[in-house]
């Protein structure tokens, strides 16, 4: 696919909350739509409301995207858990970091998503360094966050993004 070997089984699943790290690049994006397409995944992702413009919201949309106003973000954990409660089979995924840019650990969005909608994270990833992308462990949320993220952190420790210096830590940001 594109030069890029994919790796791991589609997860074993009917609903998950999927993240991908690390997320450095606009190309991201670009690869983990043709990744889910490649794959068949009926992935449903958030998209910063702004890139809804004509005619790449028509195509956003026709993947599955959903358009988030980061100015009402704090809505967005509970979108996402009523959309897992609507649906037998529904996967979400999303970046942990929340941004391209490096920052100071990522965002607990997707835990608290997770963990609402009782679901399992599974880790998926985009390594530029080996141009490998694909799914990583599923990982049952114990409650204990910062055993949570150990598990998380030491899958991503090996994984290079396109832009490391942008890599954020496995940290929930304070």
């Amino acid at each position: 696919m594109g030069g890029w070997t994919i790796v791991g089984d589609v997860p074993n699943v009917s609903k998950a909350v999927i993240i991908a790290a690390p997320h450095t690049s606009n190309w991201d994006g670009f690869w983990a739509i043709v990744f889910k397409t490649y794959i068949g995944m009926d992935i449903n992702w958030f998209v910063k409301d702004s890139m809804f413009w004509f005619p790449l919201g028509n195509l956003l949309r026709a993947f599955n995207g959903i358009p988030l106003d980061r100015n009402k973000a704090h809505s967005a954990v509970s979108e996402a858990i009523a959309a897992f409660d609507k649906s037998e089979q529904f996967y979400f995924g999303l970046a942990p970091e929340g941004t391209r840019s490096k920052t100071r650990g990522w965002k607990s969005g997707f835990y608290r998503i997770a963990d609402g909608a009782n679901v399992p994270v599974v880790l998926a990833f985009l390594d530029y360094r080996g141009k490998r992308l694909g799914f990583g462990p599923t990982l049952t949320l114990t409650g204990d966050k910062d055993a949570d993220l150990a598990i998380c952190r030491s899958f991503y420790d090996s994984i290079g993004g396109r832009s490391p210096e942008m890599t954020s830590p496995v940290v929930f940001a304070s």
